[in-house]
């Protein structure tokens, strides 16, 4: 029965070990990851981000609470959010059956049985040069467009359908939450709730369905990345964790990572860099990552989440408070996406706001910050 379950497992995972042997076959690798990351268990710290119940009667005291999380965390976790637990439950279900479908049918057949569908089938990371950059999981990138064109199934089998219901009603609860959400951040910095909804479009919002597979049945380390370190490049993440087995750390400001524990029937917020650039730093788009779940599992780690973002020409400009000058220059979306190809392309990794950021002496000649309220496509 044991060889059966390992011959399955070696049907559905995909080639990760042969893929990175010749970086996982050299010591110095482990080590730099080991050093550099302070991956290891006596330096684990746990950690809870602020849990903030959506049913609050005060609402401007869960907005006062949501602002300052977002400003002091750059995370915190959502309950009584609107999306029902029987949903996520069978979203979870689902998961784990498009996980385990053979490897060369996972690469050849799209998802949700459209042929013109622009999701993504991905595992591993083609581009890592080094440990640091390998994230050791398989995801399903799935752009709202493809689950919210009518029609679109109309062909497909029973269970293709139904997964497409499940993925739809679970990205439309999720979009009205990150919606919400991003409304009530973009008063904490005068501007009008409905400039995020004018600027979304569901072209360029996706949701990605991950599987992490546990650091026995990888074979590797622990210190492997699940999910190398990174930031958001959107204005607002809605992720679940869809089980108790933990592996999601953030970056404190003393620059410790800490562990956060999944909390069931919460869901977890975190700021994009769209979003800290907009509100010129007050929120914080926080450096996270994901840890192969521990050899003491004995199982894998499942996520969704909801990545809520604006058309490619939307211009994110900073908006100024209280005299500070703008500390990024002005920039679309659609070119940060592209900067940011180019610099995997060229170093192998993310520099993301870093590259807009305006140096201190051009702060204070920089122009005019302010929303303007006439163009709905400009933040």
């Amino acid at each position: 029965m044991l060889k059966m379950k390992e011959e399955d497992e070696e049907e559905w995972n995909p080639p990760l070990m042969a893929t990175y042997k010749h970086l996982l076959d050299d010591p110095e690798q482990h080590r730099r990851l080991l050093l550099d990351n302070n991956v290891t268990d006596d330096d684990e710290q746990v950690q809870v981000p602020p849990v903030i119940d959506l049913h609050d009667d005060d609402e401007q005291c869960r907005a006062a609470m949501i602002v300052r999380a977002a400003s002091e965390w750059g995370f915190f976790q959502v309950t009584n959010h609107g999306v029902p637990q029987p949903l996520l439950d069978e979203l979870h279900q689902a998961q784990l059956a498009v996980f385990r479908r053979p490897f060369q049918r996972k690469l050849r057949e799209p998802l949700l049985g459209l042929e013109s569908s622009p999701e993504s089938y991905r595992w591993g990371t083609p581009t890592a040069t080094c440990l640091e950059q390998l994230s050791w999981s398989e995801a399903y990138h799935i752009p709202l467009m493809t689950i919210m064109t009518p029609g679109g199934a109309a062909d497909t089998d029973t269970k293709t359908r139904a997964l497409r219901l499940v993925i739809e009603e679970v990205s439309a609860a999720m979009s009205k939450l990150a919606l919400q959400l991003a409304g009530i951040l973009v008063a904490g910095i005068d501007e009008d709730e409905a400039a995020v909804a004018q600027c979304t479009r569901i072209s360029t919002c996706f949701l990605r369905l991950n599987r992490y597979p546990a650091a026995a049945e990888s074979g590797g380390p622990k210190a492997l990345f699940g999910l190398c370190p990174h930031t958001d490049s959107d204005f607002l993440t809605i992720v679940h964790q869809q089980d108790a087995v933990g592996g999601l750390q953030l970056l404190n400001k003393a620059g410790r990572w800490v562990a956060v524990r999944p909390n069931p029937g919460a869901l977890i917020v975190n700021v994009g860099d769209l979003l800290q650039a907009w509100s010129n730093d007050r929120y914080r788009s926080v450096e996270h990552r994901v840890v192969l779940p521990s050899p003491s599992a004995a199982t894998d780690r499942f996520s969704a989440a909801f990545f809520l973002c604006p058309a490619y020409d939307t211009l994110i400009r900073p908006r100024c408070c209280s005299g500070d000058p703008p500390r990024y220059r002005s920039f679309t979306f659609g070119e940060y996406r592209n900067q940011i190809k180019e610099d995997v392309r060229l170093t192998g990794r993310k520099l993301g706001l870093q590259r807009f950021r305006l140096h201190q002496e051009e702060d204070t000649a920089a122009a005019h910050c302010d929303f303007p309220s006439t163009k709905p496509t400009s933040i």
